[in-house]
Order: C-alpha cells, then structure tokens, then sequence
C-alpha cells in the first residue's frame, strides 16, 4: 500500500477527537431514563440514598463523555454538567406531560407505564428533551448521537436543535423527521411519516431557519410533508394525511387531499378550509 496513503491516514487518526464509543453515550441516556422513570430503569431504587449514588454515577458517566474538544469554545466541562443536571427537574416535568399527552390522545394506551416501556414516540421525545439540553449548554456531537440512537431504534429523526414547545405527542412515529430549524409549539400531535423539512438543502443555507413553524394545538396527520422557513401552521389546524404545504396557512385551517374520479383518471385537489 501507497506509504502517503497510510502517513494521510494516521494524521486522521492524530486528529480524531476524544468523543467516548456511541455505546457509551447510549447508556448515559438510558440510565438517565432509568432514574427519571423507574419502570424504565432494570431496577427500582430502594432508599434514598441509592437513588443519590445513581445520580453520582450518571455525574460520572458524563465527566467521561464531556471532554473539552466536545464543548463550543468558551465552555467550561464543570459548570456545563452542573448546568445540565440542574435542568434535570424542568426536562422531567416536560416529559411528564409528553406522557400526559399520549395517554390523552392515543385510546390505545392502557396505562402510563405502557407509554414510558414501550412507545416509540416517547423514547424519541425523551432523547431530543434531553439531547435539546445539552445543545443548548454547548456540547457538541454528543446531542446528535443521542437522537441518531432514538432514531435508529423508532424511525423518527428528531434534530437536537429543534424547538419544541409542552404536551408533545407523536402516534406511532415510523418515518418522521423534525428539521434543525423546527419550531414547534404546546399541545402538538404528529403521525408518523410526517416531515417537517426545508425547502433547500445548499449548504449556505445552514445559519438560517429552513424548516416550517407549527403553532399551538395543531394536529398534522401521517404522510403529511411541510417544507420551508417561512412555513407557519396556525394555531389549531389540521393537516390531512399526505398534504404536500410550503405555504403557510392562517389559525383553525384544515387542510386536506380531495381525490376525484374525472375520466377514470385520479385527480387530487389540496383543499383548504377554515
């Protein structure tokens, strides 16, 4: 083999960075949910201070994730850790109501303890809850690795640095993709393969908002593809599965495909209505 094909390669090697093993980054998250939910967790705590020494052990894992090449520059590892488990309490009431809102919304849910175990729209909200955190704090590589775990394992690809707002539901989920530049409001509702994308994918794009808003108490059904920065869905609409939308539209909307048989020809209208 070439010898500057091997010196090129070990230079890459030189320069790799400290990032710990995806498999690492993955127990991180699932011992955090094990803390937050105890029906998640392979064993209940049993005393206080086992549940303290499982928070120290989690301070741990995260002191050997965190290195400082993983941090925006001017980002102190110490006070980012601090910063994030004292975020904890807020991440866990929002996931909270996430399970309130599934339990509400889905007449399929028994229990709550079914949402926590064993929906795939809920393991996905809890990787970006606590993802969105970290990126928020400056950590760098390690969000998105949490959510690409969510993902692989659920189908929906939710972006760490989306906005997403209380009471979120996603039903069933496989196929959904929630853009970097998303903002999506209180007491939303999507099914699966829903996409909430850009317009562009030019490169010179990346510092501006590509992906659409969703305003509050909106329901956006499965198929449905909402495309462009500019791209709100007022507050209380409906979007009807399959919808192609790079417009926005106003408050209370309902938008939907209206399929008619002219000449044994299928021919769909999108029809809007308020």
């Amino acid at each position: 083999m070439d010898y500057s094909f091997i010196k090129h390669i070990y230079s890459t090697h030189l320069e790799l960075t400290k990032c710990p093993s995806s498999k690492a980054i993955e127990r991180f998250f699932v011992d955090l949910l094990g803390v937050f939910f105890p029906n998640f967790a392979s064993s209940p705590v049993e005393s206080h201070a086992e549940l303290e020494n499982r928070v120290n052990i989690l301070k741990k894992e995260m002191e050997d994730i965190l290195y400082e090449n993983l941090l925006e520059e001017g980002k102190n590892s110490e006070e980012t850790i601090e910063k994030f488990f004292a975020a904890l309490p807020d991440i866990y009431y929002k996931l909270q109501k996430d399970v309130d809102a599934t339990f509400e919304g889905d007449p399929a849910a028994h229990n709550k303890e079914e949402i926590i175990r064993a929906y795939p729209g809920f393991y996905a909200i809890s990787a970006y809850r606590i993802a969105h955190e970290l990126a928020t704090l400056g950590v760098i590589t390690v969000p998105r690795l949490i959510t690409e775990h969510a993902h692989s394992k659920t189908g929906i690809d939710i972006h760490p640095n989306a906005q997403i707002g209380e009471h979120f539901f996603i039903d069933h989920g496989t196929g959904i993709v929630i853009g970097e530049t998303a903002i999506i409001g209180d007491h939303v509702k999507i099914y699966q393969g829903v996409t909430l994308g850009a317009l562009s994918v030019d490169k010179e794009d990346a510092k501006i908002k590509r992906h659409p808003t969703i305003e509050d108490n909106v329901i956006i059904y499965s198929g449905a593809t909402i495309l462009g920065g500019n791209t709100i869905i007022g507050r209380g609409s409906i979007v009807g599965g399959n919808v192609w939308l790079t417009r926005s539209v106003p408050a209370g909307s309902k938008i939907y495909y209206k399929v008619q048989m002219q000449n044994s020809k299928e021919q769909a209208n999108t029809i809007l209505s308020k």
